[in-house]
């Protein structure tokens, strides 16, 4: 009586059982050379653990590789910044143009939107130098052409 009251309760302790109790182990074997490409592949995937990355690559898998280099994303930031702010002046360039025509004479307002003039020229010879610079920096730093 006493073993069927042991057999009857349930066990707290101790880990839950798995439902899928089948593990089934494989084991390869790399030469130097091989195991310093596993290396390099293994570690570009980003992830942790080099079990789950030969799983994905002997079920075939897809496995994606994201990069993501500092500088173009400084770049990047720094070229909206410039962005927003020739927005700005945009903005800024209307409002003073018709702020010139209701307060002041034809005259004095011709003299007035001359020096404006002026000035957007200028903005329009540094707009061009931003996207020659720009054009440089994706010949020299952005691979814009994958392999084949």
């Amino acid at each position: 009586m006493a073993d069927e009251k042991r057999t009857k309760r349930k066990k707290t302790a101790g880990r839950k059982p798995k439902k899928d109790p089948a593990v089934f182990r494989y084991s390869i074997k790399f030469t130097s050379e091989e195991n310093g490409r596993f290396e390099i592949l293994f570690q570009k995937s980003g992830l942790r653990y080099r079990a789950r990355y030969i799983k994905m690559k002997a079920l075939d898998e897809a496995s994606k590789v994201i990069k993501i280099d500092p500088a173009t994303t400084d770049f990047y930031i720094r070229l909206t910044n410039f962005y927003h702010q020739f927005q700005a002046i945009g903005n800024n360039y209307n409002q003073v143009v018709k702020a010139v025509k209701t307060n002041f004479g034809d005259k004095r307002a011709f003299v007035l939107l001359r020096k404006l003039e002026k000035e957007t020229v200028e903005l329009v010879i540094v707009s061009r130098q931003i996207v020659a610079l720009i054009n440089e920096y994706k010949e020299k730093y952005l691979n814009t052409h994958l392999p084949d």
